[in-house]
């Protein structure tokens, strides 16, 4: 590096994960960190403002979708450096933010020395990717991903990431909410084992096949709810009885001859599931002095095939991302849930 001073912004949505970056970054002579942000919107204002010569940035934070948002970057601001610093070590997601324009990729687990070699890297001109994603990156293309069997709709659904829609306009297009949307996504990820759009899009390239002969709109087939809710067990899961009664009130709506059980606590719930294997479970985050996540986690154990949707009336992307790991296909914000959103959850229960 030359003797001027260096101007760096730092990003990410964890204060203590900047105050880490920061700290290791002071052993560099000439850095000045001018910005600390912890939102797409606010990086973006900050950038304008300060105009700094490096950006070090998570990817995964509020308003901030990775690769628009770095393609934005990139195309307002040509000469900034990019690091990113992430826990996702995906190849496919390394390949999508290297193309789209940053300079380097960086793991949040690797020693800090090698962050602050990263950074000389990066402003020498060069491009970083730390060592434990190189070997992944070189097997990228030579490492077969298999093809899994996707429904009519998560067909439908992954045409629509390939048009490059957003959650809108995929609404608008299939005739669903945004909320019910959200859902398939979720299980659309889950289902070819991805995490992002740009993940779900990389894999239709290598998986042409996914999208079968339909065309878009051919899935929209008449859902099956009574007829099929007979052999359906539903299990409600909340320390709130009102809550209970409320959601035992719209599943009858939705699926009449379904078998809808209730749980307030964890001991109740494993019982329930224990005895009568229900297709799908409904379990709020919070069941008193008791973590709906560790729930979640047990009934996966229990019953491997049923279906853990996960509610909260506080919605959290931390919740969101420690419910998928522990095997929920959903994560429902309470106040989001009405009889559209039920039904696509009873029939995927019932597929």
């Amino acid at each position: 590096m030359s003797n001027a001073t260096v101007r760096l912004v730092l990003a990410d949505d964890h204060a203590v994960v900047r105050a880490g970056i920061a700290n290791a970054l002071r052993e560099l002579p000439n850095i000045a960190i001018v910005g600390e942000v912890g939102d797409g919107r606010a990086l973006l204002a900050m950038l304008n403002q300060a105009r700094p010569d490096v950006l070090v940035t998570d990817v995964t934070m509020p308003d901030f979708e990775p690769i628009s948002s770095i393609r934005q970057i990139r195309e307002a601001f040509p000469e900034l450096k990019i690091l990113i610093v992430s826990a996702y070590d995906d190849d496919v997601y390394v390949q999508g933010l290297l193309g789209a324009g940053v300079n380097g990729y960086h793991l949040k687990d690797q020693p800090l020395s090698d962050l602050r070699l990263a950074i000389q890297r990066v402003l020498a001109g060069e491009r970083w990717v730390c060592s434990p994603l190189v070997d992944k990156l070189v097997r990228y293309r030579e490492t077969a991903v298999p093809s899994v069997v996707l429904t009519a709709r998560q067909r439908d659904m992954l045409r629509c990431l390939r048009d490059g829609l957003d959650n809108q306009a995929i609404a608008r297009r299939t005739g669903l909410s945004v909320k019910t949307i959200e859902n398939h996504l979720t299980r659309l990820y889950r289902q070819i084992n991805v995490q992002s759009r740009l993940e779900a899009a990389n894999y239709l390239v290598h998986h042409p096949d996914a999208l079968g002969n339909t065309e878009p709109g051919t899935s929209a087939a008449a859902p099956v709810h009574a007829a099929s809710g007979a052999q359906l067990a539903i299990l409600v899961v909340d320390d709130n009885l009102r809550y209970r009664t409320q959601m035992r009130r719209m599943l009858g709506k939705t699926c009449p001859a379904a078998s809808i059980y209730e749980a307030e606590n964890t001991r109740t719930a494993l019982r329930v599931v224990a005895d009568t294997q229900p297709q799908l479970v409904f379990v709020d985050v919070v069941l008193g002095d008791e973590h709906g996540i560790e729930t979640a986690r047990q009934i996966r154990t229990l019953s491997a095939a049923t279906r853990i949707v996960l509610i909260s009336a506080y919605p959290d992307r931390e919740f969101h991302r420690l419910g998928l790991e522990a095997g929920a296909v959903a994560f429902l914000d309470k106040k989001d849930i009405d009889a559209a959103a039920l039904r696509e959850l009873v029939d995927d229960a019932i597929v």
